[in-house]
């Protein structure tokens, strides 16, 4: 596998969307805001709708266009595993000092490329999961948990160890989340708390 395309993949994961948004339109660090954390859903309830909803699509775009690369360049590698490196680029960007989102945007659209049906078994069961729970994390982490089921049971993914390790990168960044939770501070997705995450509207 050419180093120079997952160096490639994981630069472009590396760009830090929410980041930019936050200070480009509204002045500020979104890391430092709502839960700190310079993602979507931060992005969604810090800023609104229209600042969140762009922030998604880019995120997905970031993974969808790293899956594209071995088709692009015509190099043979296998589109998920590169695409990976576009999702550990979005956690740890090189361009905002490693301080990145959780996953779950830039993994969908490495999905969308790579693998559709895999992409629907993991967002389905994401979905299933917050409906039941309540809870982000818990469908954040159901996806991890899908694609290293499926890399346990296909017969022709050969590369289990990487699906683990991104299994332990989810529960990694979420450790904050999974904490909160023994300590029973965790909101759920309907929490009043989350709605007063928002900035005052004349900061926004």
């Amino acid at each position: 596998m050419d180093l120079f395309i997952l160096l490639l993949s994981y630069l472009i994961g590396s760009i830090p969307t929410a980041l930019l948004v936050g200070k480009l339109f509204f002045g500020i660090d979104i890391r430092e805001h709502g839960s700190n954390n310079p993602g979507a859903t931060n992005t969604l309830r810090v800023l609104g709708k229209r600042a969140g909803v762009t922030v998604l699509i880019i995120d997905i775009g970031k993974g969808a266009l790293a899956a594209s690369l071995p088709l692009l360049l015509q190099t043979g590698d296998d589109p998920l595993i590169i695409g990976l490196f576009a999702v550990v680029g979005h956690c740890f960007p090189i361009f905002a000092g490693f301080r990145g989102g959780k996953a779950i945007a830039t993994t969908a659209g490495v999905l969308l490329i790579a693998n559709i049906w895999l992409f629907l078994i993991a967002y389905i069961t994401f979905v299933a999961v917050v409906s039941i729970t309540k809870y982000l994390y818990y469908g954040s982490i159901s996806v991890g948990i899908a694609l290293f089921l499926y890399a346990m049971l296909s017969p022709v993914q050969k590369n289990e160890w990487i699906f683990f390790l991104f299994l332990l990168l989810l529960i990694y960044l979420h450790r904050s989340n999974i904490r909160n939770h023994l300590l029973q501070q965790e909101p759920k997705i309907n929490d009043k708390k989350i709605k007063d995450d928002r900035l005052p509207p004349k900061q926004a």
